[in-house]
This record gives structure tokens, C-alpha cells and sequence, in this order.
């Protein structure tokens, strides 16, 4: 996990920013089994509070640009400029590798889907898009991907 210095020139900010605030979903799957994304990933020193939906990160240190507040999947892109964020910068800042044959401490062939298409290149280069629904199969079996519905305001 970073530690507060910037990471693919996304910077660390004592507050979250709202200039460009969008977010996207990631779901991960290693031989066909779901892996959890965890809570806090971009926000340093996360303190988090159990809510009737489970764990939410509302404080810490400083949030990088892309973080998680919950364990859900949802990715938070909010940044005091609007660019073209990947799946890269993401994982860069989670300090977990990605690649074609790489997914965090998963290895094999990566199947990369995006919006329920199968996305051809490095899944680094996935664009973190509004409401992109972004999917990783490392090895087999392949799943079948399934549409989110993400929660009202977001």
C-alpha cells in the first residue's frame, strides 16, 4: 500500500477532492473463486467503522485520488483534476502487480473484462471510467461476468 508520496503522479491529498468524482467496480476471481477487494486501499492509516453494510473507511491520513472505502468493489476516483485514470495507477497504489499473466499474488493468465466485453492488452491499461464494470479472471474457470448496480449517489 502506498505510503502518502505520490504514485503514477496521483497525489495523496489531506481530503478528498471532488473537481472529477466518479467511481468504477472491480471484481477479481483466482481459479474461478471470488477475492475480496479490501477497504482502504489509497488511504493511508484508514480508520474504519463497522456499518450495517460492514466495514467503511471515512478518515484517515491522506487519500490518494483512487481509494476503497468499503470492501465492496467499488473503486473511488475523485480528483482535483479530470484525466484518464487506469486500472494500472490503481493497482500501483494498492502496491499489488498487474499484467497479463499477474493479478496481485495471483498468477496465470489474466482474463480482463470490461462493461461485460472482453478486453483485448495489458488490463493495466484498462480506463477506470464512470460506472466501468471491470472484471479479472486469473486462470480457470472463467465466470461469467455479472452487472452491478451501484448504490444510489454513486
Amino acid at each position: 500500500m502506498a505510503s502518502g508520496s505520490a504514485v503514477d503522479g496521483v497525489q495523496c491529498l489531506g481530503a478528498e477532492q471532488t473537481v472529477f468524482h466518479i467511481h468504477a467496480h472491480l471484481t477479481v476471481f483466482v481459479a474461478g473463486a471470488a477475492r475480496q477487494i479490501p477497504y482502504g486501499i489509497g488511504i493511508t492509516n484508514a480508520q474504519a467503522q463497522l456499518t450495517a453494510q460492514g466495514e467503511f473507511v471515512n478518515n484517515g491520513t491522506c487519500f490518494y485520488w483512487l481509494h476503497t472505502h468499503a470492501s465492496d468493489g467499488i473503486i473511488h476516483i475523485e480528483s482535483p483534476v479530470q484525466r484518464i485514470f487506469t486500472l494500472g495507477d490503481f493497482f500501483d497504489i494498492w502496491g499489488q502487480p498487474l499484467g497479463p499473466r499477474r493479478a496481485g499474488p495471483a498468477t496465470g493468465p489474466v482474463t480482463a473484462i470490461y462493461n461485460g466485453k472482453l478486453f483485448h492488452g495489458d488490463p493495466r491499461n484498462i480506463s477506470l471510467n464512470a460506472h466501468a464494470q471491470i472484471q479479472l479472471d486469473v486462470g480457470t474457470p472463467l465466470v461469467a461476468p455479472a452487472a452491478i448496480k451501484f448504490p444510489n449517489g454513486l
